[in-house]
């Protein structure tokens, strides 16, 4: 059974059982005390926060570098997934050919459908990484864009996969969004085979609203931007130190206090170990899919698949949402059936009061 580690340093109420990360993730005690502190220090006109805005934000992505291993210079500080993943699909060639995902986040694949290009997609099931080779073999593409782990089934792509795929067609420009996967266990970009990955901080970062990022291998630098930077555009001298990449992706002043929660977040699990909160957490993953199966609860996909993420969908009648939420089961509806999943601060209670409202109020 696992230790009930890590929920004391989350304000969580006796009586709630938090399974909804995957919608919005907590923030640890200190952060919360880190942002009422920073907030009275921004509104007193005797300090220089304001001024210092630049260098704070330097400091926020050499946390995240640090944490992902990059170079400093390929992070880019954004204020969600969404509006860099935008700016960053203004780079991709007019003439681009997309393999997407079927079903994936819309985030992800409505702003490449609605901006023309032409794209093709593998299905999500228990054969998705063949899937996926075989349709970049038919089809060639020449980017591949999807998210790490779906935010319905919780299915997570095999990220040797991903290795064994860059390695093989290293012209292929592999595009991640990491949202409900960074925080979840180590990733280390610089041999991760992506070329790209994003990601909003407030799920199992646990940074808030408000904050994101790029990482940038350099070859995405070379193909998306080498044309740019040789133009030899004037620069404002206000902008002396900023190179042209950070004019996309940072083009105005960014939020201080949503960045610095991020960082607040990076260093919470730089402090606890994120080999040890992720070791943790899988466990109880790895006994919650156990209970999960036993009561006939989960896809086919879900039970078949090696890879198991932290998120799981329970094919449970949406209409038992309400039985849930009202016995303070946080979760959410989603695709065919109720999303939960599974953070540092959750523990062998939460699992117990889950299953066992199941079993007296829904399996009955």
């Amino acid at each position: 059974m696992t230790q009930q580690r890590y929920k004391s340093y989350f304000d969580i109420p006796d009586h709630i059982c938090y399974l909804t990360t995957p919608g919005s993730g907590l923030l640890p005690t200190a952060s919360q005390k880190w942002r009422s502190e920073r907030d009275k220090d921004f509104f007193s006109v005797s300090t220089d926060l304001r001024e210092r805005q630049g260098e704070f934000n330097l400091g926020v992505k050499n946390s995240i570098a640090k944490f992902f291993t990059i170079p400093v210079n390929n992070v880019y500080n954004t204020s969600n997934f969404s509006t860099g993943f935008n700016a960053l699909l203004e780079r991709i060639p007019k003439d681009a050919k997309v393999l997407l995902l079927d079903g994936d986040y819309p985030s992800v694949n409505f702003p490449v459908i609605a901006r023309g290009f032409q794209y093709v997609t593998a299905a999500i099931d228990e054969q998705l990484e063949n899937n996926i080779f075989n349709t970049i073999k038919k089809h060639q593409p020449t980017v591949f864009i999807f998210s790490i782990v779906q935010y319905i089934s919780g299915v997570k792509i095999n990220l040797e996969f991903i290795r064994k795929i860059k390695d093989q067609f290293p012209e292929l420009l592999i595009i991640g969004d990491g949202t409900q996967f960074l925080g979840t266990e180590v990733f280390d970009f610089s041999q991760s085979g992506f070329d790209i990955v994003g990601a909003s901080g407030y799920k199992w970062l646990l940074g808030g609203y408000g904050n994101g990022f790029l990482l940038f291998s350099e070859f995405a630098k070379h193909v998306l931007f080498s044309q740019v930077a040789t133009q030899h555009i004037q620069l404002d001298k206000m902008w002396d130190g900023k190179d042209i990449i950070q004019l996309y992706f940072e083009p105005g002043h960014i939020d201080t206090l949503s960045q610095g929660t991020l960082q607040q977040g990076i260093e919470f699990f730089n402090t606890l170990g994120l080999e040890n909160t992720s070791a943790y957490t899988h466990q109880l993953v790895k006994q919650a899919k156990d209970e999960l199966c036993k009561r006939n609860l989960l896809s086919p996909v879900t039970i078949n698949r090696a890879e198991t993420s932290t998120i799981f969908n329970l094919q449970i009648d949406q209409k038992h949402f309400s039985t849930l939420m009202e016995n303070n089961i946080k979760c959410f509806p989603r695709g065919t059936g109720i999303r939960i999943g599974f953070h540092l601060y959750n523990d062998d209670a939460d699992l117990e009061r889950l299953l066992k409202i199941i079993d007296t109020k829904i399996l009955t």
